[in-house]
């Protein structure tokens, strides 16, 4: 005998009582699962060199920090401060072993007090790294003549907001072509 399917009302009934399989929940997300490790590792690892290399230029000045760089934070298993291993180009080690005490300062300043004790100085090439963009020096723009200076007011004086009239004029002073400058040898 052929048994008989259930209308449509019959299966939105039969559905809207029971249902087959529980619905779907969406995994937790791995930062609040893996939080409480991260802290613990943190606590008994601390920050390492990462946090150093990051702020490296701040914490020894622009100077030192054109020829050193950090590369390892060394704890050792018996508890106590740890050895910080920096990268030095050759000619500035002995600037470096002279400066070391105040290093430590300043690194301990960063990392917290007693957290390194010694310093380790290792020669080696250092990664250039990029200047900051207050550094960077600004290309002086030679003024432009008076005439030509006024035809560009001139062809911008329909414009009616005044700021737009001002970055318009700034951008016309450097566009337009310039004499090159007198040879002077």
């Amino acid at each position: 005998m052929a048994r008989q399917l259930p209308t449509a009302a019959e299966a939105a009934a039969i559905l809207a009582r029971k249902r087959s399989r529980p619905p779907h929940r969406a995994a937790p997300t791995a930062g609040r699962s893996m939080a409480k490790l991260i802290k613990a590792l943190d606590e008994k690892f601390g920050q390492g060199t990462g946090a150093l290399a990051a702020r490296w230029r701040e914490i020894v000045g622009e100077t030192l920090a054109r020829r050193t760089e950090p590369s390892k934070l060394t704890k050792p298993r018996t508890g106590g401060g740890a050895t910080l291993e920096i990268k030095v180009d050759g000619p500035a080690a002995a600037l470096i072993q002279h400066q070391s005490g105040e290093i430590l300062q300043r690194v301990n300043l960063f990392l917290g007090s007693g957290t390194v004790d010694k310093l380790r100085i290792v020669q080696g090439p250092v990664k250039a790294r990029a200047r900051p963009a207050s550094a960077v020096p600004r290309r002086r723009v030679q003024p432009v003549d008076a005439a030509v200076e006024a035809d560009l007011s001139a062809s911008l004086k329909d414009v009616a907001d005044t700021g737009l009239g001002e970055a318009l004029k700034r951008l016309g002073r450097h566009a337009i072509p310039r004499k090159a400058p007198p040879n002077r040898d």
